[in-house]
């Protein structure tokens, strides 16, 4: 009997290895991006003799491949634990393995995407160490902050060696839920019997850390790492040895790799736009029954990328960003054609309450529009208002129907536009009442 899958589990196959074309895979070695793991490498080799590294900010653009560095030194920490272990039990002297052996290095990472509270993110530390789970485990809801706070500083006084804490779009974590959570961390050696912990946050905003209290900025960013964009020869590179990996050696030539690079870096050097264009071409050439992999799969998988880019950009805005958008949305769709910072700023101010949100300054929202402005998501034209100073007159520049169709996938807003919609701001002026 036939199914509908069998035409494609019988035609030629050019994929061998998917997983390997994905951007959350770490290869063995990573390509064009040794300064940085050196740079990495080198603060952090201080915990292998028993000292806490200086914590570390690292930026770049998306894509840059800051994610894929940090995993890649956890590797290397897993590894030379294992060495370590396996040398003493073989009584090695090897000065490195006993150093290394006399002060363990632990890790944590999290993705702060998907945990983006406090209470989440100290929840996970805590539960990466915990020995008994039938009694220590700390709930993801329910306790106190005092006593997470508390649980964490026993559970980590109680391990050996240093730890090290990978904060994952730690901007994400600072826009949701403020700064609480890394005033705890960063001050954390200050209440621990010895200074065992250290910070690696990895972010692609710039200017996230405005938003810090000034003990936590000047504490968290005590060493920076930079990545810069990939360039076309760099890309073309890691896609080769990606293709290697994954695909059928005759199923694909030098010019396919080469475009995948171009189309890439043209733009702003994202690694993981280029092997998307890979896999997804890879997917449509194996999907139409071909046996080789050519240049007019990948304009295919191009067009297919870039329907959608404007959903996938406003889908990893920043919870407050995605706030000041859907205040620019709602007052659109009430009838304002062009609006002024105050008045984005006064219906952000109700929906980030509504929300149970922290409520950013004007300032802070008024940069944050002129980032939307640099995304293409709305037009915010500098006006001047004489004597009264200047504001910007903003107006959107996509359609409200996306703007609503892509937040209300997003839980935080997902109950209050399933109420009204994006008429919900209809008459608020006159009821004051959202």
């Amino acid at each position: 009997m036939e199914t509908v899958f069998d035409r494609y589990l019988t035609s030629g196959a050019i994929i061998e290895n998917r997983g390997v074309l994905r951007s959350s895979y770490t290869p063995d070695r990573l390509l064009h991006r040794s300064k940085e793991t050196n740079q990495l490498a080198a603060v952090l080799s201080t915990a292998i003799r028993g000292e806490s590294p200086s914590n570390v900010l690292i930026y770049g653009q998306t894509g840059t491949g800051k994610t894929a560095v940090c995993k890649f030194i956890g590797k290397e920490i897993d590894k030379m634990n294992r060495r370590a272990a396996a040398k003493s039990a073989k009584g090695s002297k090897d000065p490195v393995t006993k150093a290394f052996q006399g002060n363990p290095v632990s890790y944590v990472y999290i993705n702060c995407k998907i945990v983006n509270t406090t209470y989440g993110v100290l929840a996970n530390i805590g539960n990466r160490f915990i020995k008994d789970w039938s009694e220590d485990v700390i709930p993801f809801t329910g306790w106190p902050t005092e006593k997470v706070y508390s649980s964490i500083k026993e559970k980590i006084d109680e391990q050996d060696g240093i730890i090290l804490i990978f904060l994952d779009e730690i901007d994400q974590l600072c826009y949701n839920s403020g700064d609480d959570a890394l005033y705890f961390l960063t001050g954390m050696s200050t209440t621990l019997k010895d200074d065992k912990v250290s910070i690696i946050g990895i972010s692609n905003d710039l200017r996230f850390n405005e938003f810090l209290d000034p003990k936590v900025k000047s504490r968290l960013g005590e060493e920076r790492i930079t990545f810069a964009p990939y360039k076309a020869n760099q890309l073309a590179d890691i896609l080769r040895q990606r293709a290697k990996l994954a695909l059928v050696g005759d199923a694909w030539d030098e010019g396919v790799i080469q475009l995948c690079a171009a189309l890439a870096a043209e733009e702003n050097g994202d690694a993981r736009k280029a092997l998307d264009l890979l896999r997804i071409s890879s997917e449509l050439a194996e999907r139409a029954g071909a046996t080789t992999l050519v240049e007019e799969h990948v304009r295919e998988a191009q067009v297919q990328i870039e329907k959608d880019v404007i959903s996938q950009v406003i889908g990893d805005l920043p919870t407050q960003q995605k706030i000041v958008l859907l205040a620019i949305t709602m007052e659109q769709v009430a009838g304002r054609e062009k609006l002024i910072t105050g008045e984005v700023y006064e219906t952000y101010n109700i929906i980030a309450r509504k929300l149970n949100m922290n409520v950013l300054t004007p300032r802070s929202i008024s940069g944050m529009i002129s980032e939307l402005d640099m995304l293409g998501i709305c037009m915010a034209k500098v006006i001047s208002k004489g004597r009264y100073g200047r504001t910007k007159e903003i107006e959107l520049a996509v359609h409200p129907n996306l703007v609503q169709k892509v937040l209300v996938q997003d839980p935080i807003f997902e109950e209050l536009l399933a109420k009204g919609g994006l008429g919900l701001l209809r008459g608020w002026r006159q009821s004051r009442l959202l």
